[in-house]
């Protein structure tokens, strides 16, 4: 129903912003990634997200597309509400997110306040072929690239894992260059037996 807002930014905080649009007050529920996106900006666009509910209508905002797309895949998972959705998005960007989800660290996205380890694993399996397509360095939604995407995404699970940024660059590199046509998952499991 909505796409977007564009107006003056009325109130923010962490948790929520008002977009004044000609004179009408937006309350939209945001990430903290949207926070930060917009905190001292005196206008602002938000990507919009509506939900009806027998109770409630709800607008989340988010400051790109890719965000809002991440938010609609995570709700498309069965138990993880829009407010669990938005927790995840606070806590990990959406590279982040992409990294920790095509590397299978469930353990990591567990972390997050009221996540349980099932419903990190379910987001796991449900999403990872389909954040394959995703481009989170930009405010697109695009396919990745047949290398540099692989390269991209394999480098960040690893540096999320906690490896050095160096050392994991090389060892991935090298795995592409070996083989080339492997999929992520593959470029980083081989990957973590040469670091």
């Amino acid at each position: 129903m909505y796409e977007y807002l564009q107006g003056r930014v009325a109130e923010v905080a962490p948790a929520y912003a008002v977009i004044d649009v000609g004179g009408v007050g937006y309350y939209l529920h945001i990430s903290l990634e949207t926070y930060t996106a917009i905190e001292h900006a005196a206008e602002a666009k938000l990507f919009v997200h509506y939900v009806v509910r027998e109770d409630a209508q709800l607008l989340y905002g988010f400051s790109t597309k890719v965000e809002r797309e991440l938010f609609r895949l995570l709700i498309s998972v069965s138990g993880v509400g829009g407010n669990t959705a938005r927790m995840i998005l606070s806590t990990y960007s959406p590279r982040e997110l992409q990294g920790i989800i095509s590397s299978g660290n469930a353990v990591l996205l567990k972390n997050v306040k009221g996540l349980g380890l099932k419903t990190a694993q379910k987001i796991i399996v449900e999403l990872s072929g389909k954040l394959m397509t995703l481009d989170t360095g930009g405010d697109g939604v695009q396919p990745a690239t047949p290398d540099g995407g692989i390269v991209e995404e394999a480098l960040e699970a690893l540096v999320m894992l906690g490896f050095a940024r160096g050392a994991a660059e090389k060892a991935v590199r090298s795995v592409v260059r070996e083989e080339p046509a492997a999929p992520v998952e593959e470029v980083v499991r081989m990957a973590l037996k040469r670091l």
